[in-house]
């Protein structure tokens, strides 16, 4: 897996590594080098099992369907279901994957998009079937000034792939 400069995996790096495998897989079996195609297979296999990489992998994607107003990858992120839940700073929770999904389209209404996100103080903690990551959001619109929020990203995996089944951010002060 690669590291980031300062030497620690990273959610980018782990999302770069996973699309390459998959795309490296995809040639080999194309080529019809099925054994360099089972090795990747490994590979990819190793990566997708170490939990704390597929959960900071899957924080990763959330945050490129934020910072692309992408709903429908959005969509396919959030663990279906009336259990999920959310909450956008300084708005009490919505409850519900309809509701959820209709919350994002009603926040990225007035956005220029692509948003300019940073994410900070990232960390990831797993047991069993849930994951979740806190870290500080910098968040910032065009022609507006930076916001801060403490957020707390919880998973869940659910047939194989970690869901976002909670995202919670709060305000707080830059």
């Amino acid at each position: 897996m690669s590291e980031d400069s300062e030497g620690t995996l990273s959610g980018e790096n782990i999302l770069l590594n996973e699309e390459s495998l998959a795309q490296d897989l995809k040639t080999a079996i194309k080529e019809e080098n099925y054994a360099r195609a089972a090795k990747i297979r490994d590979s990819l296999r190793l990566l997708q099992e170490d939990s704390k990489a597929s959960v900071l992998a899957a924080n990763t994607r959330f945050y490129n369907s934020f910072r692309h107003g992408n709903l429908a990858a959005m969509q396919t992120l959030w663990s279906k279901g009336e259990n999920v839940c959310v909450v956008h700073p300084g708005v009490s929770g919505i409850t519900g994957y309809d509701l959820v999904m209709g919350s994002w389209e009603f926040v990225w209404a007035e956005y220029d998009f692509p948003l300019d996100i940073e994410i900070r103080d990232v960390q990831v903690h797993v047991r069993g079937d849930i994951g979740y990551v806190t870290c500080i959001e910098m968040v910032k619109t065009k022609g507006s000034s930076w916001g801060k929020q403490f957020a707390t990203n919880v998973f869940e995996k659910v047939d194989g792939q970690w869901c976002m089944c909670i995202h919670h951010a709060s305000y707080i002060d830059l």
